[in-house]
């Protein structure tokens, strides 16, 4: 599918900053219309003929040929029809602002690190999750002590007092989220949270339109155990914090059994700058909705020794300075 504006016949996209489609040819805002593709899959462009190169898990890609952005109907439908997505906050121009206002005082990094050409090359991404909602109950036990010291003449006293320490929870997590892309690193994904999940809406493909996008790789089966971790570690983190007043705490159960169990299939937006330096990739992920940066920055070495020789230089003429100082001191 893709959208066409019914005002010029341009390619119609979402636009993060206005929050609704726009036409970047005539200017003109919730002018688009739906058209499909007549097989579902998009291999052949509908504007300009060329032939797409698409990857197994392609959702939504742009026509290297005459840069319509475009929807694979089939892979966002039916068994991929995502339940719900947050579509992106963050434009491309202010993604890029985001990354210069946090690398700007990063000075060895390589002269052409943020430049505009480079950053042209980052694509926003939707990237696949399978959500998790879990209704559990939480047993815990362990042994609590409490301490007293204190002195009396001149003996020091101290006294240890054991408590068997129980609580029992019920807890309901909502939307614990493990993406489910084999390309994405999952360790970076992890770090891309949180994202607001308040904002959460019901999938609506226009959305997709400018940016490109991936249908799920994993069934949920295949990623449920990262969620089922994430989960039990922060109920024991809850139960742990309803137990104050101790000076230690053993635990000794933390049985945690799931009642009820859902999952549901979505899309959380990433902008991915991929900067290449001496033959090696640095990629960066941008949150599209908060903004939040992981990435580590290259360095540059000719700018490491250029100024490890400019504080040399410097040291030697003050020591230079100094020596002349003294001798004339000393005459």
């Amino acid at each position: 599918m893709i959208f066409k504006c019914r005002n010029c016949g341009g390619n119609v996209v979402y636009s993060p900053e206005k929050q609704k489609m726009f036409c970047p040819y005539c200017e003109s805002v919730e002018s688009e219309e739906l058209q499909r593709s007549a097989d579902g899959n998009m291999h052949i462009c509908p504007d300009c003929g060329g032939e797409i190169p698409l990857k197994e898990h392609t959702a939504a890609t742009q026509c290297p040929y005459c840069s319509n952005y475009l929807i694979l109907d089939a892979r966002v439908e039916g068994e991929y029809l995502p339940g719900k997505m947050i579509p992106f906050k963050l434009g491309k121009e202010t993604c890029k602002k985001v990354l210069r206002d946090k690398f700007k005082k990063s000075v060895f990094a390589p002269e052409d690190f943020l430049s505009e050409v480079r950053l042209n090359s980052m694509q926003g991404t939707y990237v696949p999750f399978w959500f998790f909602d879990y209704d559990v109950n939480v047993d815990y036990q362990a042994e609590g002590t409490k301490v007293r010291n204190w002195v009396s003449g001149n003996m020091s006293y101290t006294e240890t007092s054991y408590y068997d320490v129980r609580r029992n929870m019920d807890i309901d997590f909502r939307d614990i989220p493990v993406d489910a892309s084999v390309e994405m690193p999952d360790d970076v994904m992890d770090l891309m949270e949180p994202y607001d999940y308040k904002q959460l809406i019901s999938f609506e493909p226009r959305y997709m339109s400018g940016f490109y996008a991936e249908k799920y790789n994993m069934g949920a089966f295949q990623v449920e155990s990262r969620a089922r971790k994430k989960m039990s570690d922060d109920a024991g983190s809850l139960v742990k914090a309803q137990i104050s007043g101790y000076s230690s705490v053993r635990q000794q159960r933390n049985d945690v059994r799931v009642n009820e169990d859902r999952q549901t299939y979505g899309l959380l937006p990433v902008w991915k700058y991929l900067y290449r330096y001496k033959d090696q990739e640095y990629p960066f992920y941008v949150n599209g909705q908060t903004g939040k940066i992981v990435g580590t920055v290259p360095i540059s070495s000719g700018k490491v020794w250029g100024y490890t020789a400019t504080l040399w230089a410097c040291l030697t003429t003050i020591l230079a300075g100094l020596i002349v100082w003294v001798q004339l001191l000393l005459l």
